[in-house]
């Protein structure tokens, strides 16, 4: 069975705002609410792949501690500066 884009949004966004470590809790809702329904099909992919992520690693991340892998740089970029011009 095929899950709706709409079920898809709302299943990511609880993964957003459940994560584990209050910070990442915070952050990836902010983010997911600001932007999930603009994201086309690729985007959602790809940030599904990202909530499948370990949350200490995603805080570095995301802070800058540590580079991102390659393959999630341009959204942890994104959401970084999502998260820098909210404060």
């Amino acid at each position: 069975m095929t899950e709706t884009r709409e079920n898809r949004l709302k299943r990511m966004k609880m993964r957003s705002m459940r994560r584990g470590i209050k910070e990442m809790d915070i952050i990836l809702e902010r983010y997911a609410d600001d932007n999930l329904a603009q994201m086309d099909d690729a985007a959602l992919d790809l940030y599904d792949a990202l909530l499948h992520e370990n949350d200490q690693d995603l805080y570095q991340w995301v802070t800058g501690q540590a580079a991102a892998p390659e393959q999630f740089a341009a959204l942890i970029k994104d959401i970084s500066q999502a998260i820098s011009g909210a404060e």
